[in-house]
């Protein structure tokens, strides 16, 4: 048997300050993530039933960029998951029109040109 077992050094049970926060940050990143990902989902699946609705392909960019308009708003927010499919829709709602009223003037400047 070991006669030096009293000269081993005791190892505290509970973690100090500086661990604590650590743990704590990791186990934040780790919600984050989750959280991102949940949002990647709803982001993916509002964008996919409005590229369904668009009445042409060309609204697929404009819907793009409506979607990241509208994600990049809403992580500015508390609640971003909550947040998103209501600017969603309204960034959606006005590239359409935008993109609408594009096409209207194109194509009366091209009866002009004629």
């Amino acid at each position: 048997m070991n006669t030096n077992y009293k000269t081993i050094k005791q190892v505290p049970t509970e973690f100090e300050l500086e661990n604590q926060s650590e743990l704590r940050s990791v186990a934040s990143a780790a919600q984050r993530a989750a959280q991102e990902l949940e949002f990647e989902r709803l982001k993916t699946k509002l964008l996919a039933r409005e590229l369904d609705e668009a009445a042409t392909p060309e609204l697929g960019l404009p819907l793009q960029r409506a979607a990241s308009e509208a994600a990049a708003l809403a992580w500015e927010t508390l609640v971003p998951l909550l947040v998103f499919p209501a600017l969603f829709e309204e960034k959606a709602t006005l590239a359409m029109r935008r993109s609408h009223r594009q096409a209207r003037i194109w194509a009366g400047s091209e009866l002009v040109a004629v």
